[in-house]
Order: C-alpha cells, then structure tokens, then sequence
C-alpha cells in the first residue's frame, strides 16, 4: 500500500490552486506519472555516480516522498498554441 494515499498526494499537489481554478491533478494517473518520472531522474542520478547508493535506495519511495513534502511540483501543462485559420 502507499503511503501517503494518491488523494492526499493530489491535495498536496493542488494546495496552492485558488477556488475556481483547473487544479493541476485531477487523476491518479497524473500523480504515477509525477512519481515515474522523478524515480527515473533519481536512478539516473545514481548512475552517474551524482547520488551515493546507499543514500537513496528506493528511489520510487524517494520520489513519493519529495512530492508529499513539496519538495517537487507537478507544473499545468503548456496551453496549446491557438492555429491560425489563414
């Protein structure tokens, strides 16, 4: 089980979005790709000899960690360019 729950993870996450506002996880599936993504950076950290093994061993765990403490955000994508009916 993970600890803390993805709904605390997303409460986290959205802490900082005003009422009214498009909070910037609206699914579970945001929060995994968060997490994924930060594991894999850490691993690439590892790998090339940035972090010591032995500091960081679930890096995963890592991951879900940072985000639970703010340490990471989860940025709203990019609004898509509006094409030109030319």
């Amino acid at each position: 089980m993970l600890h803390p729950s993805y709904t605390d993870l997303m409460k986290v996450v959205n802490s900082g979005v005003e009422p009214g506002e498009t909070p910037v996880v609206n699914s579970r599936y945001s929060i995994v790709l968060a997490t994924a993504k930060r594991a894999r950076q850490i691993i690439a950290r590892q790998s090339s000899g940035d972090l010591n093994v032995m500091q960081v061993s679930k890096p995963l765990s890592k991951a879900v960690k940072e985000l639970n403490e703010g340490k990471i955000k989860i940025l709203p994508p990019d609004p898509q360019p509006e094409e030109n009916e030319d």
